[in-house]
């Protein structure tokens, strides 16, 4: 059974991160992937607000993606933004939800090696996932092609900012 690490501690006025392990295929530092998440909405202009940001495994994450996005098996990263269509309210009470699937980002650390700063490790497609999932709340998107471009480039300048 997998033992249940909570961050919640922030020094900071702002926005706030709850992040929780609930898996134990991965070990997860969740100070870290909470303070790369908070500085990411700080940096997206949210002053106040909580993001849940959990860790689970294999079978919660097919469970989720099954019932809320109606694919089968599991996937890296969903995001929940509060209003459900994306993009948080500043000042809202809660933001929303990204769920990591550490076990599931492992084995696909290495097929990303050399794409931009990722090194193909698991922390870089860990920090890769939470600063993914927190854009997708805050709204932003990658259907089309130039929305992925933006999005990407975003997530290298939050990356590189906050992480490397």
């Amino acid at each position: 059974m997998p033992t249940k690490l909570l961050s919640r501690v922030s020094e900071f006025d702002g926005p706030v991160v709850v992040a929780t392990d609930e898996q134990g295929a991965v070990a997860i530092d969740c100070d870290r992937w909470r303070t790369l998440a908070e500085n990411s909405l700080r940096h997206e202009g949210v002053v106040s607000g909580e993001l849940d940001l959990l860790f689970v495994d294999e079978s919660t994450m097919t469970e989720l993606n099954s019932q809320h996005m109606g694919k089968h098996g599991p996937t890296d990263v969903l995001s929940f933004p509060l209003d459900g269509g994306g993009g948080a309210t500043v000042g809202e009470a809660l933001i929303g939800s990204v769920v990591v699937c550490p076990a599931y980002a492992a084995r696909r650390a290495p097929e990303r090696a050399g794409v931009d700063h990722h090194r193909g490790t698991v922390d870089d497609e860990l920090a890769l996932l939470v600063v993914h999932g927190v854009l997708h709340v805050l709204g932003w998107d990658h259907v089309v092609d130039h929305e992925a471009e933006r999005m990407q480039a975003r997530e290298q300048q939050l990356l590189g900012r906050f992480l490397r």
